[in-house]
């Protein structure tokens, strides 16, 4: 059944209570809501843990989406007990973890300002991000950093805003992403907005974010990499490069 991803509406739920719906032949747990991100978008899906009833816990690998993007799937780590149909527990999200990857992914959105052209891919990381794009543009690293890291200092808000399938079909120039389009089939459509009255960015995506630009903190370009005549890989890495050096 359909399970509720409560995280699409709040960002920073880190914990919940939710009831068993089925436990699959593969040890996958699902529930009727969850505060668990699914893997998507270039974004790792969460880890954590479930308390049980009883205080134990059970841990968790990773979660993805099923057959469907409605159906959201818990892995345990490999020889956890499983709980049963219909029981109530309490989920809690690696909470450090989650929140590197939300500063992670919106200096991902930052930098496709900074660099306006078609991304060709993109993947979120703990401690490093990619996104490419493509563009023959010679660009220097340090003057890209120094761009976004205003960005970050401008502290602009960041929010969600909602629109209908429909809506994004009619306006396919919002999708910056070359090769990979929005998921629709559910409705609706998040997009995730920058700045006041969405002045900086607006584009969709399903991952989560930070509530405003400073919380990314300290990142910098670390590499820019040509992969084939038409496109350039930047590699985001968290604090200065004096930092890392």
């Amino acid at each position: 059944m359909p399970t509720t991803a409560l995280y699409r509406d709040d960002f920073y739920l880190s914990t919940c209570e939710a009831v068993v719906t089925a436990v699959n032949e593969d040890g996958s747990i699902e529930f009727d809501r969850t505060c668990f991100y699914a893997t998507s978008g270039g974004q790792p899906g969460d880890t954590g843990f479930l308390e049980r009833a009883d205080g134990s816990r059970i841990t968790l690998d990773v979660t993805r989406h099923g057959a469907t993007k409605d159906i959201i799937l818990h892995m345990p780590a490999e020889g956890q007990d499983l709980p049963t149909a219909g029981e109530t527990i309490v989920m809690h999200v690696d909470w450090p973890r989650r929140y590197k990857l939300m500063r992670m992914h919106t200096a991902c959105h930052l930098l496709s300002v900074v660099c306006p052209f078609p991304i060709t891919g993109a993947a979120v990381g703990e401690d490093e991000s990619r996104v490419d794009f493509d563009m023959t543009e010679t660009i220097d690293r340090d003057t890209v950093t120094k761009d976004l890291m205003r960005l970050v200092s401008e502290n602009h808000p960041i929010f969600v805003q909602w629109i209908t399938d429909d809506e994004l079909v009619a306006n396919p120039g919002i999708v910056k992403s070359k090769n990979v389009r929005p998921p629709v089939g559910m409705g609706r459509v998040s997009l995730v907005c920058i700045g006041e009255d969405s002045a900086v960015d607006s584009q969709p995506c399903g991952g989560t974010h930070v509530s405003e630009t400073q919380e990314v903190g300290a990142i910098h370009i670390a590499k820019i990499e040509k992969k084939g005549k038409e496109n350039r890989r930047f590699r985001i890495r968290f604090g200065t490069p004096d930092a890392l050096a």
